[in-house]
C-alpha cells in the first residue's frame, strides 16, 4: 500500500551506575539478534549526556521509533528524557532475569523494579510512551513486544504527518459529521478545507488530460463494466487524476494525505456522476476518501489502514437484520442474538477487493430524487456488491463539541449471508452489539459512520489510542460487564 510510513526501529539500552553495564549490553545484543532490521545503538545511557549522544546516534541512522530497554534497573531521569528528546514514538521494556544461578554475581538486573520508577518518572514529566501489557521479558519476549510496537509506531507516525483535504461544507442534514477540528491540530494532523467550486474548477482544468485513457483502461481491467457504465469512465478517471494532482500540489510539509469530500446531492448535478467508485480506488491505494465531508471518518479510516496495512472503508451502521432473514439462515447466524446483528452499508465506496462480484452501478436513493423518471445518468458511479464474509473491526476516533477526543473499537465478523439490498453492504455480527449501540454509540453521541478494517485489529487500535493520549476508548463489553450508565436491574 502507498501513503503509509515505513518504520525504522532502534533500540537504546540504559544502565544504572551501581549495576554492571555489560549485563545491559549483552541483553540488548540478544534482542537485536532476535529482531532483524532493528538498529542497535551502541551508546549505553547512564547519564543525561549519554542520553543526548544516544538520541543523536539513532537520529543519524534514520530511526523514527525507539525502544528504550532497561537491561538492569536503569537511571530514571536519563532514560525517561529519551522520550522527551527523541521526536518519535518510544516504547519502554525491561529485562527478565535469565539464570537462577547468577543472582549473586552480577547477573541480576532488577529491571522489574526499575520499570516501576521509570513509569513514575514518565508521568512526572508528562511524557507519553508505550509500555506493553506486561513489559518485562526475555529477548524473545521483547522481540514480540517490538513487533507489536512497530505497528503502533506506524500509526503514530502516519497521523503526525497526515493532511486531510476536504471539499465542501459538511452537510447540514448530517450534523454529526460537523465536529470541531481543533483536536486534529492538537494531534499534529493538518486540515485543508476547500470549496466544492475549487474542486469543480480543478476538475474542468483536467478536460482532455492525456492520462485519462490509461486510467480508463485500468478501470476496465478491474471491473469489466457493462455498456451502460462505459461512457462515464473517462469522467471518473478525470476525477481521480484531479484529486491525486491536488494532493501532490498541496500536501506541503505533510507526507500523507486523505480526502473528506462532499458527494451529494449537488455533486451529481455539477459533475455528471457520483464519486463512489473513485473513492474506493483511492482507498485501495491507502488514500481514504470519505464521503459527506466526514473529516473524523476519514481519519478513522486512515488509522485503520495504518494498523492493518489493508484498504479500509467507511460504512453507515445502517439497518437491522429482519427476523425472517435470521430464521432462513440459522446455520450462518449460529449463536448470535438478533441484537448482535446489523447491516453495514454505503453507496459504493468499499474497495473492490472486499466485495463479492463488485459492479459499477447507480445510486438508487439519489436517482429517486434527481432522475425519477428516466434511465440513470448523473447518478452512475457507485461500486456495489456484497461485502465478503470474514473478520472485521469497527473503529472511530471523534471529537466532542468541546474538542475532547474519544474513540471506540469492536471486533466481529461479516457473515456469509446475502443482504438482499443495494450498495456496498454486508451483514455484520458483533457480540453484544445491542448494548454497545445503546451505551456507546448513542450514549456517547457518535455519528452514523464507522471505519471498517477487514481483520481483527482491536488490540492495536486500542493501544494506539492510548499512546495518542485518548482517555475514553470504548469497546463492546461482554455480558455481565456493565457500562457506566447501564441499569443494573434491567
Amino acid at each position: 500500500m502507498h501513503n503509509i510510513p515505513t518504520v525504522k526501529l532502534g533500540i537504546i539500552t540504559v544502565s544504572r551506575a551501581c549495576f554492571p553495564v555489560p549485563l545491559s549490553e549483552s541483553r540488548r545484543a540478544a534482542i537485536a539478534a532476535a529482531c532483524p532490521g532493528l538498529y542497535e545503538c551502541k551508546v549505553t545511557v547512564e547519564n543525561e549526556r549519554d542520553m543526548l549522544r544516544a538520541v543523536e546516534d539513532v537520529n543519524a541512522q534514520g530511526v523514527n521509533a525507539v525502544v528504550v530497554f532497561l537491561g538492569n534497573f536503569g537511571p530514571e531521569t536519563p532514560e525517561t528524557l529519551i522520550a522527551k528528546y527523541f521526536d518519535g514514538p518510544v516504547m519502554f521494556a525491561a529485562a527478565a532475569e535469565e539464570n537462577g544461578d547468577r543472582l549473586m554475581d552480577g547477573g541480576r538486573g532488577d529491571a522489574f523494579c526499575g520499570m516501576l520508577n521509570c513509569s513514575y518518572n514518565l508521568n512526572l514529566r508528562n511524557l507519553r510512551a508505550y509500555i506493553p501489557g506486561y513489559p518485562v521479558g526475555t529477548a524473545k519476549d521483547i522481540a514480540e513486544m517490538i513487533a507489536g510496537f512497530s505497528t503502533l509506531a506506524r500509526a503514530v507516525l502516519g497521523i503526525r504527518s497526515l493532511k486531510i483535504i476536504g471539499f465542501g461544507p459538511r452537510p447540514d442534514d448530517f450534523l454529526a459529521c460537523n465536529a470541531p477540528i481543533q483536536a486534529l491540530y492538537d494531534m499534529g494532523v493538518e486540515v485543508q478545507e476547500n470549496s466544492e467550486l475549487d474542486l469543480l474548477m480543478a476538475y474542468r482544468k483536467h478536460d482532455g488530460d492525456l492520462r485519462i485513457p490509461a486510467v480508463v483502461e485500468e478501470m476496465q481491467k478491474e471491473m469489466s463494466p457493462d455498456a451502460s457504465i462505459t461512457p462515464i469512465l473517462p469522467k471518473l478517471a478525470q476525477y481521480q487524476i484531479t484529486l491525486l494532482d491536488w494532493a501532490e500540489a498541496t500536501r506541503g510539509a505533510s507526507k500523507y494525505v486523505a480526502f473528506a469530500n462532499k458527494c451529494w446531492p449537488s455533486f451529481a448535478e455539477a459533475f455528471g456522476f457520483v464519486p463512489c467508485y473513485v473513492n474506493s480506488r483511492l482507498a485501495s491505494r491507502g488514500i481514504p476518501a470519505a464521503c459527506e465531508t466526514d473529516i473524523y471518518g476519514v481519519l478513522s479510516e486512515y488509522i485503520i489502514a495504518l494498523a492493518t496495512k489493508m484498504p479500509p472503508t467507511l460504512l453507515d451502521i445502517n439497518n437491522t437484520v429482519p427476523a425472517d432473514m435470521v430464521e432462513a439462515n440459522k446455520k450462518e447466524f449460529g449463536t448470535y442474538k438478533n441484537t448482535d446483528l446489523f447491516m453495514g452499508f454505503h453507496c459504493g465506496n468499499t474497495p473492490s477487493c472486499h466485495l463479492a462480484k463488485p459492479e459499477i452501478k447507480h445510486q438508487l436513493i439519489m436517482k429517486r430524487a434527481l432522475e425519477p423518471d428516466g434511465e440513470p445518468d448523473i447518478t452512475r458511479g457507485t461500486l456495489e456488491g456484497t461485502i465478503k464474509s470474514g473478520k472485521v473491526t469497527i473503529f472511530r476516533l471523534q471529537s466532542t463539541a468541546d474538542t475532547q477526543l474519544k474513540s471506540y473499537v469492536a471486533e466481529g465478523e461479516v457473515l456469509n449471508v446475502l443482504p438482499n439490498s443495494f450498495g456496498g453492504i454486508g451483514v455484520f455480527a458483533i457480540s453484544e452489539m445491542g448494548r454497545f449501540y445503546r451505551h456507546v454509540l448513542i450514549a456517547k453521541r457518535y455519528p452514523h459512520h464507522t471505519g471498517v478494517g477487514f481483520k481483527h485489529a482491536g488490540k492495536t487500535l486500542f493501544a494506539a489510542m492510548k499512546l495518542l493520549g485518548i482517555a475514553d476508548v470504548a469497546f463492546n463489553q461482554p455480558a455481565g460487564m456493565l457500562y457506566p450508565d447501564e441499569n443494573p436491574f434491567a
